[in-house]
C-alpha cells in the first residue's frame, strides 16, 4: 500500500512539473518573440527615419554641388549614430559621392542582397543583408526632388542592439525559470503530501477493516470530497462492526439449518450435472424480468418462464466425457453439443402440450446476424422469446464460475453483451437488459441496506 501511495505521490509530482517547464517554456518562447519583433521594429523605424531625413536634405545640396556639404552631414549622422556602420549617398548610376569612409568616394556600389523586409510607396527599402557580417541592416532611400531623382542614400545599421536585448530576456527569464522551477518542486512535493494523507489514512482504515480490527474512526483532514469519503468510510465501519456482531451471533443459530438444507438441495439436485439445474431457474428468472420490461402479457411470460427450464433439456442426449469435459471441445465434440438444441425440440415434440415451447428451445442459440445455429436465423425471424432466453442464458453463464474460468464481473459481462450487441443479441434486448440489471443491482443493494 506505500508502494502505491509512494506511486502516487510521484506521480501527482511528475506532473506538476512537466506543467511548470512546459508552461515556462512556452511563456519564454513567446516572451522572446514579442521582445525580438518589438526591438526589429523600432530599430526599422528609427534607421528608415534617419535614411529618409538624409535623403530630404540631400537633394538640395546635390543640386548645389554642395559635395562638402554632403560629406559633413554623412560624417554627423555616423558619429551620432554608433550602430550605424556607414552611410553613403550615390548619385543615378550608384557611383559615391559621400561616404562615412572617405576611401570610398568615388567608387561604383551596388546595393547589397538579401531579404527585403520592408518596402515603402516611395521607394524606401530595409534589406537583411545575407553576406558577412551578419547582423547587418541595409535601408536604401532614394533622393528626389521636384519629381526629379537625384540619387540614393544607402545606410547600414548593426542590429546588435537586438541581440544583445534577446541575450538579456533570455537571461532573466532563465533565472525567473530557475526560481520558479525550484519553488514547483517544493510545491509538487507538499501538494502531493497534502493530497496522499488522507488516501493513507483510508488505505489504512481499510487494511484494518479487513483484518477485522475495523472500530477506530479515521482522522479527518479536510472537508472536501476526500474528507467526505473518509466520514462516509467512518460511518460504513460503525455499520459493518455493528452487522459483524450481529452475523456471528445469527451464524451460530443459521449453521445447523444451512447444513440440512444444502444436504438436501444436493440430494434433490441433478444427480447428472448440477450446474443445469441451476442455470435454468437462473435463466428463467432473468427472462421473466426482461419480459415484464418489454410489457409482455401474462401468457407470453409463462410461456417464456417454462420454455426456459426446458432450454437446455437436450444436454441429457449429450454424453458425460463431452458435457463434462474439463477442456475445449475438438470440432466433433462441439458440433455434438451444438445439437443439443435439436435434441430439445425432438424431446418436446413427443408431448403435444409441449409443443408452443419448441421455437425457443430450438432457436435459443441463434445469432441476430444469421450466424448461429441450428437453423441460421437472423434479426426478426428468430422467435422473441428465444432472443430473449439468449440474452439471459449468455448473461448467467458468464456470471457464474466454471470449472475453466472464474466468473465476470458485471462490468465485464455488460461489456461483453453489448460487444456482441447487433451480432449476436438483439441490440434493443440488450439495452434493456442491462437497464433492468443497473436497477436491480442498485435496488438489491438498498434492500440489503434497509434489511440492516
Amino acid at each position: 500500500m506505500l508502494t502505491m501511495l509512494n506511486r502516487i505521490k510521484f506521480k501527482v509530482s511528475g506532473l506538476v512539473l512537466v506543467l511548470l517547464v512546459a508552461v515556462t517554456v512556452a511563456l519564454y518562447l513567446i516572451t522572446v518573440s514579442i521582445m525580438h519583433r518589438h526591438i526589429l521594429n523600432e530599430v526599422l523605424k528609427r534607421s528608415e527615419s534617419l535614411s529618409m531625413s538624409i535623403a530630404a536634405s540631400a537633394g538640395y545640396s546635390m543640386l548645389a554641388r554642395d559635395f562638402l556639404g554632403l560629406d559633413n552631414t554623412v560624417y554627423k549622422m555616423r558619429e551620432s549614430n554608433r550602430d550605424v556602420e556607414f552611410i553613403y549617398i550615390a548619385d543615378t548610376r550608384m557611383r559615391v559621392i559621400a561616404h562615412s569612409d572617405i576611401y570610398s568616394t568615388g567608387k561604383q556600389i551596388r546595393l547589397a542582397q538579401g531579404s527585403v523586409l520592408h518596402r515603402r510607396p516611395d521607394g524606401t527599402t530595409i534589406t537583411e543583408l545575407s553576406d558577412p557580417p551578419p547582423g547587418l541592416l541595409e535601408i536604401a532611400s532614394p533622393i528626389v526632388l521636384m519629381n526629379r531623382r537625384l540619387g540614393t542614400v544607402v545606410l547600414s545599421v548593426n542590429n546588435s542592439v537586438l541581440r544583445d536585448a534577446q541575450r538579456l530576456v533570455r537571461a532573466r527569464i532563465m533565472g525567473a525559470f530557475a526560481v520558479v522551477f525550484f519553488l514547483g518542486i517544493a510545491g509538487s512535493v507538499t501538494l502531493s503530501s497534502f493530497l496522499t494523507k488522507p488516501i493513507r489514512e483510508l488505505s489504512a482504515g481499510v487494511e484494518e477493516l479487513k483484518a477485522g480490527r475495523g472500530g477506530r474512526r479515521l482522522k479527518v483532514y479536510s472537508y472536501d470530497e476526500l474528507g467526505k469519503l473518509t466520514e462516509s468510510f467512518n460511518e460504513m465501519t460503525a455499520l459493518i462492526s455493528d452487522q459483524r456482531g450481529r452475523l456471528i451471533r445469527s451464524g451460530k443459530d443459521l449453521e445447523e439449518s444451512c447444513v440440512a438444507t444444502i444436504r438436501v438441495l444436493a440430494a434433490a439436485s441433478d444427480a447428472r450435472d448440477p450446474y443445469t439445474h441451476g442455470h435454468s431457474v437462473r435463466v428463467s428468472v432473468l427472462s421473466m424480468l426482461l419480459g415484464r420490461e418489454l410489457g409482455l402479457d401474462a401468457k407470453d411470460l409463462e410461456k417464456i418462464e417454462v420454455a426456459c427450464l426446458f432450454h437446455d433439456i437436450g444436454k441429457i442426449k449429450i454424453p458425460d466425457a463431452i458435457l463434462r469435459k474439463q477442456g475445449k471441445l475438438d470440432p466433433d465434440e462441439h458440433r455434438e453439443m451444438m445439437r443439443h438444441t435439436e435434441y430439445g425440440a425432438d424431446l418436446l415434440s413427443k408431448a403435444p402440450s409441449l409443443h408452443k415451447y419448441i421455437p425457443p428451445v430450438r432457436h435459443h442459440h441463434e445469432w441476430f446476424n444469421g450466424s448461429g445455429y441450428p437453423d441460421g436465423l437472423q434479426g426478426d425471424a428468430i422467435p422473441l422469446a428465444a432472443s430473449i432466453i439468449s440474452v439471459a442464458d449468455t448473461y448467467d453463464a458468464m456470471t457464474s464460475n466454471r470449472p475453466y474460468r472464474d466468473a465476470f464481473s458485471e462490468a465485464k459481462t455488460f461489456g461483453e453483451l453489448e460487444s456482441f450487441s447487433g451480432r449476436q443479441f438483439n441490440p434493443e434486448l440488450v439495452k434493456v437488459f442491462i437497464r433492468i440489471m443497473e436497477r436491480h443491482v442498485v435496488g438489491r443493494s438498498q434492500n440489503e441496506r434497509s434489511a440492516e
